[in-house]
């Protein structure tokens, strides 16, 4: 898996940057065909407080894309509501790939 972590009017720090990764192997724990994750951090020049730290992240994994995006005037907290998104996210496409038909059984006669 190639991890990209990334700041945008910040510096990703080795406490943010090993945070993100801790939370990251939630998703890995749950499927574990991950090929790609790029993380976005990024503190936006708004007036109000609220919702100026960002987190975003793109998720390339075998089959398809996946893009979840979060939030909140704490940038830890906006890092935790991300990787809830994309952890749902995760789980309905590994509920999809997986093969659910059972093979009928064969009549009796």
């Amino acid at each position: 898996m190639n991890l990209t972590i990334s700041g945008h009017h910040l510096e990703v720090t080795p406490a943010l940057r090993s945070y993100v990764t801790t939370k990251l192997d939630r998703i890995i724990r749950h499927f574990d065909q991950v090929v790609d994750v790029k993380v976005l951090l990024t503190v936006e020049k708004q007036k109000e407080k609220e919702r100026r730290q960002r987190a975003e992240c793109n998720i390339h994994v075998k089959g398809s894309d996946m893009f979840a995006e979060s939030s909140h005037e704490d940038l830890y907290a906006a890092v935790d509501d991300l990787v809830d998104k994309l952890d749902r996210q995760v789980v309905r496409h590994k509920d999809r790939v997986q093969d659910h038909h059972h093979a009928a059984p064969k009549r009796l006669m």
